[in-house]
Parts: C-alpha cells; sequence; structure tokens
C-alpha cells in the first residue's frame, strides 16, 4: 500500500491462504443423478460428485478462525481430460465451513482451466479484500417509524389533529 494514499491510521491486514486440492472436481451443473426411494424420485449428487466431495474434505484444511467479510477467489483448476466445462460452484461450496463461513462472502473469482492428464488437481488461493460495499443498517419499518413519530407527537395522527382543530375552532 502506498502511504501518502492511505489516509487511515490503521489498515486492515490481508490473509491469503492457498491449498492444493487433488483430484478433478465434478460440474456441480452435470453432477446431479435421479433416483427413486420407493416410488418417490430424488436428485442427488453423483457419485463423482461424491467421491470429490470426501477427497476434498479429506484434504481441505479447518481454518480455527473462519475467513470473514469479502474474498477473492483464484483458482487454477487442472483437468484430466478435455472434456469437462470449466465450474468452480461444486469447488466454492465444499470450502464453506472449512475457509470462510458462505460462499456469498466471494465478491471477486478469478477461475482458469488447465489440462493434466497425469495429476488432475485444483490450486487455490483464496484472500480477504476491502469491503465491495458497505454492510447496511438494519431497516426500520414504516409501521415502527410512524409509532415512534406517534409517540414523540408527530406524524399523520398528530397533523390530522392540528387541522381538524384549525378548521373547527
Amino acid at each position: 500500500m502506498i502511504p501518502a494514499l492511505n489516509d487511515s491510521d490503521s489498515t486492515t491486514k490481508n490473509q491469503v491462504i492457498s491449498i492444493v486440492i487433488e483430484g478433478e472436481p465434478a460440474s456441480k451443473a452435470n453432477s446431479r443423478r435421479f433416483v427413486t426411494f420407493g416410488t418417490v424420485p430424488r436428485l442427488i449428487k453423483s457419485k463423482k460428485a461424491l467421491t470429490y466431495s470426501d477427497a476434498f474434505r479429506e484434504q481441505c484444511p479447518q481454518l480455527p478462525t473462519l475467513l470473514e467479510g469479502d474474498l477473492r477467489i483464484t483458482l487454477h483448476i487442472y483437468y484430466a481430460s478435455r472434456r469437462p466445462d470449466l465450474d468452480e460452484s461444486l469447488i466454492l461450496d465444499l470450502m464453506q465451513g472449512y475457509i470462510y463461513a458462505n460462499d456469498r462472502q466471494v465478491k471477486e473469482r478469478h477461475c482458469y482451466w488447465h489440462l493434466d492428464p497425469e495429476r488432475p488437481r485444483s490450486e487455490i488461493c483464496v484472500e480477504t479484500m476491502a469491503e465491495v460495499a458497505p454492510k447496511k443498517k438494519p431497516r426500520v419499518s414504516r409501521a415502527k417509524k410512524e409509532t415512534d413519530k406517534v409517540a414523540a407527537g408527530e406524524g399523520c395522527v398528530d397533523s390530522l389533529h392540528q387541522a381538524h382543530q384549525m378548521s373547527h375552532p
């Protein structure tokens, strides 16, 4: 950071986590299959997605304190063949509870497709970043605002009372 451009007294420390997960991820879009439980059809993860999910959880570190705030993720996914589509969504889902609380924290993604038939893998870099948008203040409902105005002697009821007094002296 350039000190001349930094007018704050403190700066947030940028955290960076880098991990490598061996194995080829399944595409989330293509990772569902139909099965029937009795007469009820259900969609469940494909065998490839389940196998990859198990392998991911075995290899992914569980951070003692999950990353907070907005995140930037860079993924280099190495596939064993040219067939799979580039799809990082399963990886983002699997990092929930291990690296960060929710994949909605990811505000910037850089994802790259590579070919490595000998060693399919995912090289993942997760970084904290400055907040993209400030957090919103909790909304106060209109009903609550009107109740507060009436309690303070303001608002519609008071205005109507004043108007009535003025028209009927």
